[in-house]
């Protein structure tokens, strides 16, 4: 037993390392992602990530009065056109104030009528000695004052009119309401709305905000051809119109809606438009953008490095 024992052993050991061999040179399997990358459909072209957003910009509803919200006129996907109602603040404090100025423009107006009475009666007699110059200056006097308190006494219930109207805000462009977190009997803080407030904005056609990298910013033309795909789907796909560059190269963010995210690098938005219907997509949703992208001989030997970074981008 012992004769045999140890080369017993090395076999066993030769076997066991041998097979871990085997394991380890085993390929894995390469499993595929869930969706596939999109293909650019130009031969050249600059890449950026893009944002869908309304038409109109993505407007954050506010109030200019603060209060207790006490009716809520509209609600997420509602529709809604310039002038209609979408909340109201608690509006009792200048409902009141408003019948004190009503009641006081009533006191003046009586007062006035009661001045012009006085007026015409003295200009009546007929024997101007009956009253003297000084009384009749005086009672002429009396209306016009009577006019002055009357005019701001109506100014006055204008103003709260107009007060009480801030109460109740309205819309003022035609779109869909796209988010609302505001609640009945929460109070409405006024100034600057923030993300807490109500969301409007115009989906009758969609715009697509798309930020390109500062290096590829040059090669960026006013009217170039674009088209957007959307993540998770590259099947889905639409051309884009163009609408604007915006002339101002901003600090990149990675569109995660960090105010405090710092970045190092910038870039330029170049705004494009779609119809909505040839898409089944949402505001606020990320897709890829591609830009056709042409290069003249010129610009290509005066830029160095210039060439090699296009064809870089230009590689399917």
């Amino acid at each position: 037993m012992r004769k045999y024992l140890l080369p017993t052993l090395a076999v066993i050991g030769l076997l066991i390392a041998v097979t871990m061999v085997l394991i380890g040179n085993r390929q894995s399997t390469v499993s595929q992602p869930a969706a596939q990358s999109p293909k650019a459909p130009f031969a050249s072209y600059v890449a950026g990530a893009g944002i869908i957003e309304a038409s109109t910009g993505n407007i954050v509803i506010g109030t200019s009065v603060p209060g207790i919200l006490v009716e809520l006129y509209a609600s997420a996907g509602s529709n809604v056109t310039a002038g209609d109602k979408l909340f109201k603040i608690d509006d009792r404090e200048p409902q009141a104030q408003l019948l004190v100025a009503v009641a006081k423009t009533k006191e003046i107006h009586a007062r006035l009528a009661q001045a012009k009475s006085q007026l015409e009666l003295a200009d009546s007699v007929s024997d101007k000695r009956a009253v003297s110059v000084e009384e009749l200056n005086n009672r002429r006097f009396a209306v016009k004052i009577a006019e002055a308190e009357l005019a701001s006494a109506k100014a006055q219930v204008a103003q709260i009119q107009m007060l009480i109207e801030r109460h109740t805000v309205r819309a003022l462009v035609s779109g869909r309401i796209l988010q609302n977190k505001m609640r009945i009997g929460e109070y409405v803080q006024g100034g600057r709305p923030d993300a807490s407030s109500m969301l409007l904005g115009n989906d009758e056609r969609l715009f697509v905000r798309a930020d390109i990298d500062e290096n590829d910013a040059w090669r960026v033309q006013a009217g170039a051809r674009a088209a957007a795909f959307m993540r998770g789907n590259p099947t889905l796909h639409v051309a884009l119109k163009f609408e604007r560059v915006d002339p101002y190269v901003l600090p990149k963010t990675s569109l995660s809606g960090d105010s405090t995210e710092r970045v190092d690098t910038r870039a330029l938005q170049v705004i494009y438009s779609f119809d909505r219907t040839a898409l089944p997509i949402y505001i606020g949703q990320h897709v890829d953008v591609f830009i056709e992208t042409k290069l003249s001989e010129s610009s290509r030997g005066g830029m160095p490095g210039a060439a090699s970074r296009a064809s870089a981008v230009s590689a399917p």
